[in-house]
C-alpha cells in the first residue's frame, strides 16, 4: 500500500530546501552530508531521506525552483505602457527585491552548479539565459542605434548590469527595501546614461 502524503509535505520539503541551501551556501555541497543536512533541519535522517534521497537531489531542486522562481518573477514585469526607461528601471528594482532573503540560493547556484548533471545544468542554465534575454531585449530597447548588429556589444552591456546587481547582493546581504530601491535607481542611471552615450 502506498504511503500517503502528509499534509505538511510541501511545508517540511521547503524548510529542507532552505535550510540546505545555507548549509552548502556555508560548508560548500562536498562537505556538507545528509547526516549534517538533517540534523541542521531538526528532524531524522530516515526523514530526510523521505524526502529526498541524496544531496544531489536537494542540490538540484534548490537550484531549480530558486532560478525558476526568479526567471518567472523578472520575465513578468508589468511593463505595458512604460517607456524603456521605465522597463530597465522597473527591472532592476524587481531583480534586486527578488535577490532579497535569497542570498544562500545565490551562493550555491555560484558554488555548485557544476555538481550536477550535464541535463540539470542545461535546465537551469536555460532559466538563466531567459532572464539575461529578457533584460537584453530591454537595453537594446533604451537605445536600438547603439547596438544595431552588435549582440557581443549588447550582451557585454546586459552582463555588465548583472555584474553591478550581483555586487549588490555580495555586500549588501542586509540591505531593507529602500536602500535596495535606491540602488536599483543607481544602476538604471548608469545603464541609461552609459547606453545612451555608446
Amino acid at each position: 500500500m502506498a504511503r500517503t502524503i502528509a499534509k505538511d509535505h510541501g511545508q517540511k520539503r521547503e524548510q529542507i530546501l532552505k535550510t540546505a541551501a545555507k548549509v552548502f551556501a556555508d560548508q560548500g555541497f562536498d562537505r556538507a552530508s545528509m547526516t549534517l543536512l538533517a540534523k541542521e533541519c531538526g528532524i531524522s535522517k530516515a526523514n530526510i531521506y523521505h524526502y529526498y534521497d541524496s544531496k544531489d537531489a536537494i542540490l538540484y531542486d534548490i537550484l531549480e525552483t530558486y532560478l525558476r522562481e526568479l526567471r518567472d518573477r523578472i520575465c513578468t514585469v508589468k511593463t505595458d505602457g512604460l517607456t524603456p526607461e521605465q522597463k530597465l528601471q522597473a527591472t532592476i528594482r524587481e531583480i534586486l527585491f527578488a535577490y532579497q532573503g535569497a542570498d544562500d540560493e545565490h551562493r550555491v547556484q555560484i558554488s555548485g552548479m557544476t555538481a550536477l548533471t550535464e541535463d540539470q545544468q542545461k535546465l537551469l542554465r536555460g532559466y538563466q539565459r531567459d532572464l539575461v534575454n529578457f533584460v537584453s531585449d530591454i537595453v537594446r530597447e533604451v537605445s536600438p542605434k547603439a547596438f544595431d548588429g552588435d549582440n557581443a556589444k549588447l550582451r557585454a552591456t546586459t552582463m555588465s548590469v548583472f555584474g553591478m546587481l550581483n555586487w549588490y547582493y555580495m555586500w549588501n546581504t542586509g540591505a531593507g527595501s529602500q536602500a535596495r530601491e535606491d540602488y536599483a535607481d543607481l544602476v538604471s542611471s548608469l545603464t541609461l546614461r552609459g547606453v545612451q552615450n555608446l
